[in-house]
């Protein structure tokens, strides 16, 4: 026999969470996250080089806004969105890496993101990617994760891994939800159950949905599965809406404060796991040095990456800066990359997870990883 409020949380709750997954124990407590920015996000305005001279002629307004920041390194401004991402500069948890590409010189985005996730030198020449030949390297082989409705490249390969997406049936009607939530009010079991399944819910929208309150409610999502002994170790999450060619003050803003938010998440909701947590935000490539005629930047090449987290050795800005002269940019018109992302990200995950880093760096990077760099971890 059915209780009844079994069959009211079973009917309508079920299809507002998503199943529970049943994992081993991990051997390890280290996490490491990567935050792919689709679209090619612009290093040159979220870490901006005030002080290069070329810098406020070519960009124009979108300078405006940066310039009278105070500057990291005597070089560079932080946007003003990233408010958390500062604080945990300033606590020593950041590192920037500016002017840094993968070995791709092209400016296709699924070309350019093929080649960032499968550290490989050219566009689908490999059929997996580097955190699911990293899961290998690692002692017992931690569980890993993608929050996405497939498994993306950078994950795919011979060891098996999942994926958790919110449901593609068709959304509850708001209406339906707030009777339903009526109806629980004066129940006390029932109220708490459903208050739990809303919660859920909201944390199971869109990672790029460009609002605070949606990529805070990310930041917990994402920090809930990797919870506890059994939780994820190895998560991958995308976000999108990085093509900024027209009106990209305001929309880079808006891309930025959601990044800012869901870092913040992430650092609250893991608590003291957070001081085992590597998380790396990086993008396929750059946008051009000169603000275009419609207020934005087209496609580039070098750009920025970071490391955030509790094991990372902020507090500082890795950068062989080009220049922004004309005589300095790629092809005249793009940051030119003085410094493989690969390399940086060999070394990062080399030192957070106890690897050989010059062993572990032709594994994870076979396309252009070259001398990985150390010292990106504490030590």
């Amino acid at each position: 026999m059915f209780d009844r409020r079994q069959v009211l949380i079973g009917g309508a709750a079920a299809s507002l969470i998503g199943p529970r997954l049943a994992w081993a124990t991990a051997e390890t407590e280290r996490r490491v996250i990567f935050l792919i920015q689709r679209g090619a996000a612009d290093g040159l305005a979220t870490l901006a080089p005030t002080g290069d001279p070329a810098y406020a002629g070519l960009r124009g307004e979108l300078a405006a806004e940066l310039m009278d920041r105070p500057r990291l390194g005597g070089m560079f401004a932080l946007h003003p969105a990233l408010e958390r991402i500062g604080g945990l500069y300033g606590e020593g948890q950041a590192l920037f890496a500016h002017a840094v590409a993968s070995p791709y010189r092209d400016r296709s985005h699924f070309d350019g993101q093929n080649v960032l996730e499968t550290g490989g030198e050219r566009p689908y020449e490999r059929k997996d990617g580097w955190m699911n030949r990293l899961i290998g390297l690692i002692p017992g082989a931690p569980r890993a994760l993608a929050i996405s409705a497939t498994i993306p490249a950078a994950l795919r390969g011979s060891i098996q891994v999942s994926s958790y997406a919110p449901t593609n049936l068709p959304e509850a009607p708001q209406e339906l939800l707030q009777r339903v939530s009526m109806l629980y009010e004066s129940d006390a079991q029932l109220h708490a159950l459903w208050g739990e399944a809303l919660q859920t819910r909201a944390m199971a929208g869109d990672l790029a949905g460009g609002t605070q309150r949606g990529a805070v409610a990310a930041g917990q999502l994402i920090a809930s599965l990797m919870a506890g002994p059994d939780g994820a170790r190895i998560v991958m999450a995308e976000t999108t809406g990085w093509d900024t060619h027209a009106g990209q003050r305001g929309r880079l803003n808006t891309q930025l404060t959601a990044l800012d938010a869901l870092i913040g998440a992430l650092k609250d909701s893991l608590g003291a796991a957070w001081s085992q947590t590597l998380v790396i935000v990086a993008t396929e490539f750059g946008r051009t040095a000169a603000v275009n005629g419609t207020g934005g930047t087209d496609h580039g090449t070098g750009s920025l990456a970071m490391l955030l987290g509790g094991t990372v050795a902020g507090g500082r800005i890795v950068a062989d800066w080009p220049g922004l002269a004309a005589t300095q940019l790629y092809e005249g018109r793009d940051l030119k990359p003085t410094q493989s992302i690969d390399a940086v990200l060999a070394g990062a995950l080399a030192g957070h997870f106890g690897l050989d880093p010059q062993r572990a760096a032709p594994l994870l990077f076979p396309g252009g990883a070259g001398r990985p760099l150390t010292g990106l971890i504490k030590g």
